[in-house]
C-alpha cells in the first residue's frame, strides 16, 4: 500500500510493508526510476522484515522541487521519512545514486544505521562533463532524448530481447520521470564526492555489482568496498546496471546471506532487558519451532536454569557484537563436536539454515576438529552431521 508524508516541505510517496516488528530495510532508487524497480526484491523480505520503499525527490510521485539538488537533500529526505516513521535504525540498500544516499547517511547519521548493500554505485560517480552533458541534453530535449540510451545501460542485451514487454515499462518508467528532478539529481551526482567521508563508515557493508554494468563498473565497486573497512564485494552474473530488475532471486539471496551474519538487531543498546534480548536472539539462531517446543516443555524444576541459559548465553556473549552470528555458529559447531556433545551438535546443525552456515563450512571445521581434537571426535562428529543434514 501506497502512503504519502510531509517533511521540511518536501512530500514524499512511500510503501511500507513486511512484518511489523521485523527488521527495518530501506530500499534506495536509481536515477530516473521510482521504488518499482524494487518489487521483486523486497518482496523476498516480506515474512521476515519491514521493508520501505520510496520515490525520491524528482521522482515517482514525489515532490519535484526546484533543481538543482545535492546528496544531501536526498540524504536528508530520507532521514526525515525515518523519523517520520519512528525507524529508529534500519539496513539500508541502495543502487546508484541511492548507494550514495545510503553512504553519506551512514557517515552522517552513523546511529541510525545497522548495515549497508551499497550496490552498483560508488564513492565518485561520472565526471562532471558527463553529468553536465546529461543535463543539457534533458532541458533542452526532454527525457526521451536519452532514454534509450540510459536503459540500454540499466539492463543488458540478453534481457531486453528476452522480455521485451518488460524492457518496455521500464523504458515507460524512465520516460515518465520529471526532467527537471532528473536534471536535479545528476548535478547532486556531479557534485558528490564520497571518498573522504565514507572510509569513517563503520558498518557491516556489502558491496554488490552487475558484471556487464557499464555505468558503474566491477572495478569501481571493488574500489568502494576497499574504501569500508571489513566491506564485502560480490558480483551478480548476468546482469548490468540494475540487477534489481534483471536477476532479482540472486540479488536477494545475497542480501538474506549478508542480513544472517549481522549482530541481531536487538542487541545491546537496543533491548535493556537480558532476557528478552536473549531469546530474540536464540530464536534468530534456532529457530521460533525449536524456541517454541523448548518453552512448551519447560517446567518449574528447570525454567530457572532455561531463564539462566537465555540470559548468559544468548543474551550476553552471541549477542555481542565482536563477532558476526556465522563466525560464533561455526565455533559453536566445532566445540560442540569437540567435546563430543551429539544432541548439541545436532541441534546447531540443524540450525544452519538460520545462519547460514553451510555444508562445505561444516565440513572444513570438522577437518580441523580432526587435527586439533583428534580423530575419534572428528568421526563421531561427521556421523551426527551427516545425519542430521539428511534429516532436514
Amino acid at each position: 500500500m501506497a502512503f504519502f508524508t510531509t517533511a521540511e516541505g518536501v512530500t514524499l510517496h512511500y510503501s511500507l510493508r513486511g512484518k511489523t516488528d521485523g527488521d527495518p530495510l530501506v530500499f534506495i532508487n536509481s536515477l530516473g526510476s521510482d521504488w518499482r524497480i524494487w518489487d521483486k526484491v523486497a518482496d523476498a523480505f516480506l515474512a521476515t522484515h519491514r521493508t520501505l520503499r520510496y520515490d525520491k525527490r524528482g521522482h515517482g510521485l514525489s515532490d519535484e522541487t526546484p533543481a538543482p539538488y545535492t546528496i544531501r537533500d536526498h540524504s536528508t529526505d530520507l532521514l526525515n521519512l525515518l523519523n517520520q516513521l519512528q525507524i529508529n535504525h534500519a539496513v539500508l540498500i541502495g543502487i546508484s545514486v541511492g548507494g550514495m544516499i545510503a553512504q553519506d547517511l551512514a557517515a552522517w547519521q552513523p546511529d541510525r544505521v545497522r548495515g549497508l548493500v551499497l550496490c552498483d554505485t560508488g564513492a565518485k560517480i561520472g565526471t562532471a562533463q558527463s553529468w553536465n552533458d546529461r543535463i543539457d541534453a534533458v532541458q533542452t530535449n526532454g527525457m526521451a532524448s536519452i532514454a534509450e540510451s540510459v536503459l540500454a545501460r540499466w539492463v543488458t542485451p540478453s534481457f531486453a530481447q528476452a522480455q521485451p514487454a518488460v524492457y518496455r515499462g521500464f523504458l515507460n518508467m524512465l520516460l515518465r520521470t520529471s526532467p527537471v528532478g532528473y536534471a536535479g539529481t545528476c548535478a547532486a551526482l556531479r557534485n558528490c564526492d564520497l571518498t573522504s567521508t565514507t572510509p569513517t563508515i563503520n558498518k557491516p557493508t556489502l558491496v554488490l555489482c552487475g558484471a556487464e554494468d557499464p555505468s558503474t563498473p566491477p572495478e569501481l565497486n571493488r574500489a568502494l568496498a576497499g574504501l569500508i573497512g571489513g566491506a564485502q564485494f560480490e558480483l551478480i552474473e548476468s546482469a548490468a546496471h540494475l540487477p534489481c530488475i534483471e536477476q532479482p532471486a540472486v540479488m536477494a539471496s545475497k542480501i538474506e546471506s549478508f542480513l544472517r551474519r549481522l549482530p541481531i538487531a536487538n542487541s545491546q543498546s537496543l533491548i535493556p532487558n537480558l532476557f528478552e534480548r536473549g531469546m530474540a536472539m536464540r530464536r534468530a539462531v534456532l529457530g521460533d519451532a525449536h524456541v517454541d517446543r523448548a518453552e512448551a516443555n519447560k517446567t518449574e524444576f528447570d525454567a530457572e536454569f532455561q531463564r539462566f541459559i537465555t540470559e548468559t548465553a544468548w543474551g550476553s556473549v552471541w549477542a555481542r557484537e565482536g563477532l558476526d552470528r556465522k563466525t560464533r555458529h561455526l565455533l559453536t559447531i566445532a566445540l560442540m563436536a569437540t567435546l563430543g556433545k551429539e544432541h548439541e551438535l545436532a541441534m546447531h546443525i540443524r540450525a544452519t539454515k538460520n545462519t547460514g552456515v553451510t555444508q562445505d563450512e561444516v565440513k572444513e571445521v570438522l577437518l580441523q576438529v580432526a587435527v586439533y581434537a583428534g580423530v575419534p571426535a572428528a568421526n563421531a562428529a561427521f556421523a551426527v552431521a551427516k545425519k542430521t543434514f539428511e534429516e532436514v
